[in-house]
């Protein structure tokens, strides 16, 4: 006598337990050294970011009066 196939698919098989070295190795990642590597140009000129800020700030705001 065969078991009746489960109608609910939504069980997923658990995944393999790796360690954060395992898992950063898989991804070739490597440590940050200096504040430099997090270093990037977001903003092309100080009034860009500026004007960013102050929208952040106003958003934020927005609601709380």
């Amino acid at each position: 006598m065969s078991t009746p196939a489960p109608e609910d698919f939504s069980y997923q098989r658990p995944r393999p337990r790796l360690s954060v070295d395992e898992l950063l190795a898989a991804k070739n990642t490597q440590p940050i050294r200096s504040l430099d590597d997090l270093a990037a140009d977001t903003f092309e000129s100080d009034e860009e970011l500026e004007e960013f800020l102050a929208f952040t700030y106003a958003e934020r705001h927005r609601d709380a009066a």
